[in-house]
């Protein structure tokens, strides 16, 4: 089965719409987490992903527009961003964000949206929280988003530890042998200086991954951020990647 890796996408539908260009043919979505938030089109994203066959995780900003997360642990720009965010959703697609679960093992992988210890919420970041967090799952392989940064943590069996590498964006890697949390990075709002939508491939038969970057229109949606007086930091830090 191929499926197309997402995370983050994060209401910005012209990044979402160049990865599904680029993507090429694939069997089903599997999205982690944080289709809203930050970005001008949160009705646009939800739906648009609903044309597919999906597997789709909540993340923290999905939350925070149900109302199911406090605001207090995110900056100033984000809370503003939410709040807008929640009074844009329909009725609807807050029903369909509502219903989405946390965590879920496919196909024998983990899914997660921040972290299999805490699948909303906790940052992968560096290796000592990535090294707790292999107790927390079973399989093989860990998919994470929520960094919004492309990286993947194998564990050394021998010593229990793991270590960090930037992925390659040259093809597919095998999966294995080693334990790993894989994140795609991220769709609508990458965060390690590269502007362009961060997404993977995965062929669960071959046990390929293929991490890839693809440019987009950034000026479209920080015009749409602008007719929406979302904040201008949100807005400036797209082209920059940051």
């Amino acid at each position: 089965m191929r499926c197309l890796v997402l995370s983050d996408i994060h209401a910005n539908r012209p990044a979402l719409e160049a990865v599904l260009q680029d993507a090429g043919s694939f069997d089903i979505i599997w999205c982690l987490g944080d289709l809203v938030g930050y970005g001008p089109d949160p009705n646009e994203c939800v739906e648009r992903l609903q044309d597919f066959n999906l597997l789709c995780l909540a993340g923290n900003h999905d939350w925070a527009a149900l109302g199911k997360l406090g605001l207090d642990d995110f900056n100033v720009d984000a809370r503003l961003a939410s709040r807008w965010t929640r009074e844009a959703l329909t009725p609807q697609n807050l029903e369909y964000l509502d219903n989405l679960p946390t965590n879920l093992i496919q196909e024998g992988y983990t899914l997660a949206h921040g972290s299999p210890r805490e699948p909303v919420w906790e940052y992968l970041l560096d290796a000592s929280i990535a090294t707790i967090n292999f107790r927390y799952f079973q399989t093989d392989v860990c998919f994470v988003g929520h960094t919004h940064i492309p990286l993947i943590f194998i564990l050394n069996d021998k010593r229990g530890r793991c270590y960090p590498i930037t992925p390659p964006f040259s093809g597919p890697v095998q999966l294995g042998p080693h334990r790993m949390i894989v994140n795609p990075g991220s769709v609508g709002q990458p965060r390690d200086g590269d502007p362009r939508a961060s997404y993977a491939i995965l062929d669960t038969e071959a046990g390929t991954w293929e991490h890839r970057r693809v440019a987009y229109p950034v000026e479209i949606t920080q015009e749409r951020m602008r007719a929406r007086n979302l904040p201008r930091r949100l807005i400036e830090r797209l082209a920059l990647g940051r």
